[in-house]
């Protein structure tokens, strides 16, 4: 049985407590790249960020199964990954701009925190359906989005009308809208999405 194609939270939760590391690498597969993506936000370094978030599954490991949910799994790798990465910057010597403001956060407290948790999970979600888009509408919102091109660059580049970029560039919002609210994520939040990519 191939160990994605297994959903049940309840049967990884058993074979986490009977210490079966098929399940340790289940929650690995699931959390592992949003972990890192969370802990790089904050530590502001790749190398760090995986360093610390497998250090957490290490500590999943040996956590003595007080963990009994898929929900409280999820729960003590943020927050143990939210703990090193504030013990990291509370020890970094220099700090930059950015990791000094991450650092001010962590200090706040747990609303912070929820609060990167969910933007971090909205991303990748967004993320991967960005992925799921059609060719050109993919290319086209890429372009726009992360290239910061313009309609008529985007028209020269790809040999198409300026038309034709903004019809693709609509079709991709309305898709990416579409599958998002289904999602239950909030139709501001979908704006306030697109107003944070204008602005990379």
């Amino acid at each position: 049985m191939e160990l994605k194609a297994v959903k049940d939270a309840n049967y990884w939760m058993e074979a986490l407590q009977r210490e079966d590391q098929k399940a340790l690498g289940y929650f690995f597969d699931l959390h592992y790249k949003s972990l890192c993506y969370f802990a790089c936000r904050l530590v502001q370094d790749d190398v760090e960020a995986e360093d610390i978030v497998s250090a957490c599954f290490v500590k999943l490991w040996e956590s003595e199964r007080k963990v009994v949910t898929a929900e409280s799994v999820k729960a003590f790798l943020y927050i143990a990954c939210r703990n090193a990465c504030f013990d990291y910057l509370k020890h970094l010597k220099v700090k930059s701009t950015v990791q000094e403001v991450y650092f001010k956060q962590l200090e706040q407290g747990e609303e912070t925190i929820l609060n990167n948790i969910i933007e971090t999970e909205v991303l990748e979600m967004l993320v991967a359906e960005i992925e799921l888009l059609p060719e050109k509408c993919r290319e086209v919102f890429k372009m726009i989005y992360f290239g910061h091109k313009k309609t008529d660059e985007i028209a020269k580049q790809l040999d198409l009308s300026p038309k034709t970029v903004r019809n693709h560039k609509a079709k991709a919002i309305g898709l990416l809208k579409s599958a998002i609210l289904k999602k239950g994520v909030s139709h501001t939040f979908f704006l306030a999405f697109l107003l944070f990519l204008d602005r990379r």
